[in-house]
């Protein structure tokens, strides 16, 4: 192609070698080394190429309309949207078709859950507005946006999107500080510009399908934060709970908690319209829950009576209010709501400008992470609960328009309530389109009880929030369930939570975060692999060994493998590869042995990359050193030649030679674990394997690999020089090699591709047979190799082999025969090497010919 043409010939202009460390190409096609070419045509792996990665990130025509289609779910099941749903969104509780039709005999127990949540969502936005700074109407304006859109872009059915206690105390920070720096611009509209910039932001991560990005966030930094917030919110309610002023309830917690023990003296009427308010709400919730205990039957019942709890006691105290206040409307004895515009009074488009983002801006990052991890947490959660999968970037889709659309009719941040989607999902919604039924309630809240919300106090709102923030606080159970799992996690739990009180929820977000990579990073960095030994094991069905006919031999008591044909050695075994520092948690008394004198077994912990690359290799080289012996004592002529960091005995003295230590053979690395590698730790690879042919000079060390699970890893080691043998210094082409490949059946009897073959190459059969007959013993063949100086080359015939009506082939590319499946084979291939290369000298006279 002219293309290629072009770009061969700009290479040479500019000196690129594109067969870079391709030294095994020409003996490659002359058959002398690893394979022959008539052998590689049997399965040849191609390296990948970029044109591949760029077209697998470039999206098809039909993958395009997939995209369109994924922006609105809802068209996956509108179409068949029906009566039995319809029923399940309106009623609570579990829609079969005989509790359908005893609607009609008998009363329900169930509730309409857009009037449950819509009675929780109600008290709540306005309460939630207290915490942004902010009249409560705009807590009714969020509301209503946040049920009304999500629908037509969510992936759950329980969300329930509005304003929440965290996002709302952090908007109230921001209006707060904005009051004294810009006093002139109004508190909502610098609320709705944050809405409008953060949804801008998220909706773009969730455009270009970054949903990943919130699982950066671990769950013990969620934890933190939530509970450290929680705790945050409910002590800045204590005050208006009480009734107490005279400090600033926006100072850091503590402080706040000092003041309110301090002003109890000044505590007013308040107090007893909050703490009997919030006393009411546990009592009703803990009676609810041991009815339920003690009445199965009428669960669903308890649990709709605790759900509207927080509704019945905002009634009973806006009555009461009304009752003491209604002669005192411009006096209150206490606290009260006051004046609640009635519709959309702020219905605008939002003013969003340099001047007003520049107020928020430091804030923006924490207000873009709560509203993804209050949102993508909780519905994670209940979707794992309820038995479906969430798209993480599609929910940020959703919550970032919502937020783009719900400042027009005066709205802030909102995203997903834990407390309402719990009621949700308790009560068994059947699709998102529940929530267009709380948004009529909320709508007829907007429209028709202005009026009545004149009267609430504000000390019980004050009580529902505390309320309701205490759910967020992580037990102490859980706690310790993470001290088990992980202790070393445990401290930031604390950090984040001790930051929140003490400074702010912001830096306790930051804090836990932070802490959270910085720990992800010395684990990175400081990951240790492990040196592996090998162990006969046997499979144990009770007390007797499974054999390899499955027969079964019995375990005496002396235990030894016995049955009525031999020993122990007819039993079934394998070997498994274990940690010879046991440190995986094997039992210490299994003696793990050495693969062979020589060869190590090494596998990597936490892949291969830049940061660890050193650290790995440093702990390779270490052990090999310390374990090993060089293999040429006398290569240095004279004390000169001899570099400094290896200056030698002491003048008069014997060289320490360590006789009892094997020389170094060969290496197997494990990438069980590694999925890439980077620049770095490939050059590091070849450094070490560099250092390692000096230290066996004038022999060469073997490195093979296994359970490589990317093409782009084995392209990165091939290019590197790994993947087939090293030719040693001072010869012009490999010898001695002895190629072993796996192999795997590629059909049976009923296979269409068996019985094709069976007749067409019975013949070819018949005459390998013969060959195999004929051809002499292994050790004739080591003579033969050793004198012409050539490695026995493999027949195509035995790489796909044919026994009776089964067909094999090899399972990796003959051209990398050095990549192996699994370390059995690689330890087979490292050992069948290094017993020809010691045979070959042995009799060849090459090299030292001693055998460790």
């Amino acid at each position: 192609m002219a293309a290629t043409k072009v770009g061969h010939g700009l290479a040479k202009a500019l000196g690129i070698k594109l067969n870079y460390r391709d030294e095994l190409k020409e003996e490659i096609r002359r058959g002398e080394s690893v394979f022959s070419t008539q052998t590689a045509g049997a399965y040849v792996e191609e390296e990948p190429r970029s044109g591949e990665w760029v077209a697998g990130l470039v999206p098809s025509g039909p993958e395009l309309v997939v995209y369109c289609r994924s922006l609105f779910p809802f068209m996956a099941w509108i179409g068949r949207y029906n009566v039995q749903w319809l029923l399940g969104d309106l009623v609570a509780g579990k829609q079969d078709q005989d509790r359908l039709a005893a609607y009609r005999f008998r009363v329900v127990d169930e509730r309409n859950i857009g009037i449950t949540i819509g009675a929780v969502v109600v008290p709540q936005g306005m309460a939630y507005a207290a915490l942004a700074a902010l009249p409560p109407q705009f807590g009714l304006y969020s509301s209503f946006m946040g049920v009304l859109v999500y629908w037509f872009f969510a992936t759950s059915k329980d969300i329930t999107i509005g304003p929440v206690a965290v996002m709302s105390t952090l908007v109230g920070q921001i209006v707060a500080k904005a009051a004294q720096t810009n006093p002139e611009i109004e508190g909502h509209v610098i609320a709705s510009a944050l809405a409008v910039i953060s949804g801008c932001i998220i909706v773009f991560i969730g455009l270009v399908r970054c949903g990943w990005i919130v699982d950066l966030i671990p769950l013990v930094s969620i934890s933190a934060f939530m509970t450290g917030s929680a705790i945050s919110i409910a002590v800045g309610q204590l005050p208006g709970m009480m009734g107490i002023k005279g400090f600033n309830t926006r100072d850091a917690t503590y402080l706040v908690f000092i003041h309110t023990l301090q002003g109890l003296p000044r505590t007013t009427v308040d107090a007893a319209m909050g703490l009997s308010a919030l006393f009411l709400l546990y009592l009703i919730r803990f009676s609810c829950t041991f009815a339920a205990k003690k009445v199965p039957k009428s669960k669903k019942l308890f649990f709709f009576l605790s759900t509207l709890r927080t509704a019945f006691v905002i009634l009973l105290y806006t009555m009461i209010s009304w009752l003491v206040n209604r002669n005192h409307r411009s006096k209150p004895i206490f606290k009260i709501l006051g004046v609640v515009p009635r519709g959309f009074t702020a219905a605008a488009v939002p003013q969003v400008n340099s001047s007003i983002i520049k107020i928020f801006a430091s804030d923006l990052p924490a207000t873009v992470i709560v509203l993804l991890i209050e949102h993508i947490a909780i519905s994670k959660s209940f979707g794992r609960i309820n038995n479906y999968i969430i798209d993480p970037s599609q929910e940020m889709v959703a919550i970032g328009i919502t937020n783009i659309l719900g400042p027009f009719l005066g709205g802030y941040p909102a995203t997903g309530s834990f407390s309402r989607t719990a009621i949700k999902s308790k009560a068994g919604v059947r699709t998102p389109f529940a929530g267009v039924i709380t948004a009529v309630v909320v709508l007829l809240a907007i429209y028709a009880l202005p009026a009545v919300f004149f009267y609430i106090p504000n000390a019980s709102l004050s009580a529902v929030i505390i309320h309701a923030v205490g759910d967020l606080i992580t037990p102490p159970n859980t706690v310790y369930q993470f001290w088990r799992v992980s202790p070393l996690e445990v401290p930031i739990f604390f950090a984040g939570v001790f930051v929140t009180i003490f400074s702010s929820i912001e830096n306790g977000i930051y804090t836990t975060i932070c802490s959270s990579f910085a720990i992800l990073v010395f684990r990175v960095i400081k990951a240790k692999g492990s040196f592996l030994g090998k162990v006969k094991v046997h499979s144990l069905a009770g007390d007797q060994i499974v054999g390899e006919d499955q027969k079964s031999f019995l375990l005496p008591e002396n235990g030894n493998f016995t049955h009525s044909g031999g020993t122990h050695e007819d039993a079934a075994s394998r070997n498994i590869f274990l940690p010879v520092d046991h440190s995986d948690g094997s039992n210490p008394e299994i003696e793990v042995l050495a693969p062979y004198p020589g060869i190590f077994i090494y596998r990597f912990s936490e892949g291969f990359n830049y940061p660890n690359a050193n650290h790995y290799l440093d702990q390779l080289t270490n052990t090999i050193f310390a374990t090993t012996r060089r293999t040429d004592l006398d290569q240095y002529a004279r004390p000169g030649d001899r570099p400094w960091n290896d200056p030698g005995p002491r003048r008069g003295k014997a060289a320490v030679s360590h006789p009892d230590r094997p020389t170094l053979k060969a290496i197997i690395l494990d990438f069980s674990a590694v999925n890439n590698v980077d620049i770095t730790s490939v050059q590091q690879l070849i450094d070490v394997r560099n250092q390692l042919d000096r230290y066996t000079a004038p022999s060469v060390v073997d490195w093979h690999f296994t359970c490589i699970n990317n093409r782009w890893t084995k392209r990165a080691l091939v290019s590197a020089g790994f993947g087939y043998p090293t030719i040693p210094a001072g010869e012009g082409h490999l010898q001695r090699w002895k190629p072993i490949f796996s192999v795997a059946e590629i059909g049976g009897s009923d296979s269409a591709a068996a019985v094709a073959e069976a007749t067409t190459n019975e013949k070819e059969l018949r005459e390998h047979r013969s060959r195999e007959l004929e051809r002499p013993s292994q050790a004739d063949a080591i003579n033969r190799d050793s004198e012409s100086g050539l490695s026995s080359s493999v027949d195509p015939k035995e790489i796909i082999v044919k026994a009776g009506d089964r067909r094999a082939a090899v399972v990796s590319g003959l051209n990398r025969p050095l990549f192996h499946i699994d370390l059995t084979s690689a330890l087979q291939s490292a050992i069948a090497n290094v017993d020809s290369r010691q045979a070959l000298e042995s009799r060849g006279g090459e090299g030292t010919g001693e055998i460790p």
